[in-house]
């Protein structure tokens, strides 16, 4: 994970001062370091029931997207509000700086579906605890949860304590 840590620079005062912004698109832009990246979030669920994947807007999409092709698995976007054309579900949360909503179309997914959930990162746990709640309040199961990044000291893995939670990268 050396090699993934070495591609995530900090850039201080983002989006606010005093907030350290972990930026992963050096990462995304190393095509052997963001397929390693990719393999190693989808590596514990190969043999796993999973039958869905789905993204956080908007670094969510890259990771989720490329995890659910190598899955040969659908892709569900959780987007911002008005972004999608059909009818919506939604969910608010508050974020370290902010606060937030996502929505997905409501026929997302099916009752049976087990999902696993991709983000860049994890942080406070809100965007992870909200998009948990929005699969299942769709009627999905969330299958797990995988982040790229994970800021040990800000204990967002405490909101999912209910779901697996599977990071590579950890501050």
């Amino acid at each position: 994970m050396d090699r993934l840590k070495s591609k995530i620079r900090d850039i201080p005062d983002f989006p606010k001062p005093g907030i350290i912004f972990k930026d992963i698109t050096p990462l995304i832009k190393d095509p052997a370091t963001l397929r390693l990246t990719v393999h190693q979030l989808l590596q514990p669920f190969l043999c796993r029931d999973i039958t869905a994947v789905a993204g956080m807007e908007a670094r969510g999409f890259i990771f989720g997207s490329l995890v659910a092709w190598e899955l040969g698995l659908p892709f569900v976007p959780l987007r911002k509000p008005g972004k999608l054309p059909y009818d919506v579900q939604t969910v608010s949360y508050d974020l370290e700086y902010g606060s937030a909503t996502l929505e997905a179309h409501t026929d997302a997914f099916n009752s049976d579906d087990r999902v696993l959930l991709i983000d860049d990162l994890l942080a406070t746990g809100g965007t992870a605890k909200a998009s948990c709640e929005l699969v299942e309040k769709l009627g999905a199961t969330v299958a797990a949860c995988a982040f790229v990044v994970e800021l040990d000291f800000l204990q967002g893995r405490s909101l999912l304590s209910n779901y697996e939670v599977h990071s590579l990268v950890h501050f």
